[in-house]
């Protein structure tokens, strides 16, 4: 399968596998400290086009429990280490940990980049078609409806990488984020009907 790239730039690139098409679960490589980090990534044909201009990889971070995806795969193809859920954050990466769930059935941990005023998040906030509502970007992942991660809500990002579809960036992100998470009860059922349209259970 033929991944896309989604961003490249200093810091780093993204790129979205092409199946399931509606779950666009993206991926990224983060170029920070001394090297490049993959964050939640899928391989597939093109990974080496798109690593190519970047710094050597230091490491894979999975940031959800339930996205094993590549990790696995690529740490030991790289020669580095995966760290799963890093809660304490990850030696080497100046990104600060993050820690979003905790329960039996979902362990995640979100980055956030000071520097670049970019947050990473696996799986609570997404841009993928069943995350917004109608006339939003983003939104807040529809299990995690009910409990959405207002934590999230005190970070000035910029940007937003999500691990399900394309990345959004400029002055209003922060904004979209607090509102999708003031919203995330109210407009649960118009983000369930939507995803209840989709056939099948796909790979996270």
């Amino acid at each position: 399968m033929r991944l896309s790239l989604t961003y490249a730039d200093a810091s780093g690139a993204g790129w979205i596998a092409p199946e399931p098409d509606y779950m666009q679960r993206a991926s990224h490589a983060v170029v920070a400290g001394d090297g490049t980090w993959l964050i939640d990534p899928v391989d597939g044909e093109g990974l080496d086009e798109i690593l190519a201009p970047l710094p050597a990889v230091r490491g894979v971070v999975q940031l959800l429990d339930r996205h094993p995806r590549d990790c696995a795969a690529l740490a030991a193809r790289f020669g580095v280490a995966r760290h799963e859920t890093p809660r304490d954050g990850v030696p080497g990466l100046p990104l600060v940990a993050i820690p979003l769930a905790d329960r039996r059935w979902w362990r995640e941990v979100a980055l956030w980049w000071p520097e670049t005023r970019t947050l990473i998040v696996a799986e609570s906030l997404g841009t993928a078609p069943y995350y917004p509502v109608p006339g939003g970007r983003l939104g807040v992942h529809p299990a995690m409806r009910l409990t959405p991660p207002h934590g999230l809500a005190a970070y000035a990002a910029e940007r937003l990488l999500p691990g399900h579809g394309a990345s959004v960036s400029g002055p209003a992100v922060a904004g979209e984020i607090r509102t999708a998470l003031d919203r995330s009860r109210r407009d649960a059922p118009g983000v369930l009907a939507r995803l209840l349209r989709h056939r099948g259970k796909p790979p996270a």
